[in-house]
């Protein structure tokens, strides 16, 4: 479904890539999540997907597609795409809003309106409580509900996600992965996912990629990381859940004992 082959990234002559020689496949229906700190070049590899970063050497396809000869319009326009900052429009409703790419692809208005209101009960709101209000009146999880679904507008194979849940609080973060894991299920998405929060990508992911200043340094399941993470700098990724886990257990430990 989405392949990148050698794909290098480098803004100006004179610096350092910001991704280098990097090379792998996302099958059909799987939700591939790429880890890393800051700088890493994850974000500068998911938009050179969708063309809102171009490549400077290498090929990516999506479905069968080399994206060099798509036009960057058309192509975004059949990629969900959905970002930690939601990028709402404030002065459209709700409705409006996830209904801004059908309307954009000549959808009718009849079929516009049912697309929304399928979608909304699909993320969990309740059409005739949501769908007139503006943004700024939802709250932060809401406001990341009807992100997912006006990426869902247009019924995409492809979902690109950065930092979807990584500014709301944890209990609905939380949620919010459940619900998008169980969604991207059973609509058989293809989703690649940034995410610097380890936990999340193992929970989540069918496979993994981890990077570093532009390079791919892993690539595997979530048991393959967690076991075998076979470089020393995922091993030192790796060190910080298993500390927390550790930590966890023996303050639990210690609960116990006093009672």
């Amino acid at each position: 479904m989405i392949s990148l082959s050698h794909v290098s990234k480098r803004y100006d002559a004179d610096f350092r890539y910001a991704v280098h020689d990097v090379s792998f496949e996302v099958a059909a229906g799987e939700l591939l999540i790429i880890l890393g700190e800051s700088g890493s070049g994850k974000t500068t590899t998911l938009k050179m997907i969708n063309r809102l970063v171009d490549l400077t050497s290498g090929s990516i396809s999506v479905d069968g597609e080399d994206i060099s000869g798509t036009d960057p319009t058309r192509l975004r326009r059949g990629i969900g795409y959905v970002i930690q900052g939601i990028g709402l429009f404030p002065h459209m409703t709700v409705a409006e809003n996830v209904g801004s790419v059908p309307r954009l692809l000549g959808w009718d208005k009849g079929r516009t309106r049912e697309r929304v209101d399928e979608l909304l009960e699909t993320v969990g709101l309740e059409v005739s409580e949501y769908r007139n209000r503006l943004p700024a009146e939802l709250s932060g999880g809401q406001q990341q509900r009807v992100g997912v679904a006006r990426a869902l507008a247009a019924k995409p194979k492809v979902m690109l996600m950065d930092e979807p849940f990584g500014a709301l609080d944890p209990i609905t973060r939380h949620s919010l992965q459940d619900e998008f894991q169980r969604l991207q299920k059973s609509l058989e998405l293809t989703v690649v996912m940034v995410t610097h929060d380890i936990t999340e990508g193992l929970l989540l992911a069918d496979r993994i990629a981890v990077m570093e200043a532009g390079v791919l340094r892993f690539l595997g399941t979530p048991h393959e990381l967690a076991t075998n993470p076979g470089h020393p700098y995922v091993e030192r990724l790796m060190n910080r859940p298993r500390h927390d886990t550790e930590r966890l257990a023996k303050i639990i430990k210690e609960d116990d004992l006093r009672l």
